[in-house]
């Protein structure tokens, strides 16, 4: 599977990482889109490395949507301790 499709099912799994974790994020929609492409392209890399999948199985593929969901709310989790604090004391 390509990078092009790792960044759509990234932003798709970015909007369903952030259904997942309701909640007031330091960014808007845009960051969140980032968040969702880089957390699929991090849900990818950690199926290769940790499972030994080649690019996971396909795009209709459970597993592939799933580590990019993973991978998306990993990321949001990180965003959300890193950037969380510095906004509540403004």
């Amino acid at each position: 599977m390509g990078i092009l499709a790792w960044i759509l099912i990234g932003l798709i799994a970015g909007a369903i990482a952030k259904a997942l974790m309701p909640g007031k994020d330091p960014g808007g929609i845009i960051v969140t889109m980032l968040i969702g492409i880089a957390g699929g392209l991090l849900g990818g890399w950690l199926g290769k490395v940790i499972f030994g999948v080649d690019s996971i199985d396909g795009f209709f593929d459970l597993s592939t949507w799933i580590a990019a969901i993973v991978g998306s709310l990993i990321l949001l989790v990180v965003y959300r301790l890193v950037t969380g604090n510095r906004h509540s004391r403004a």
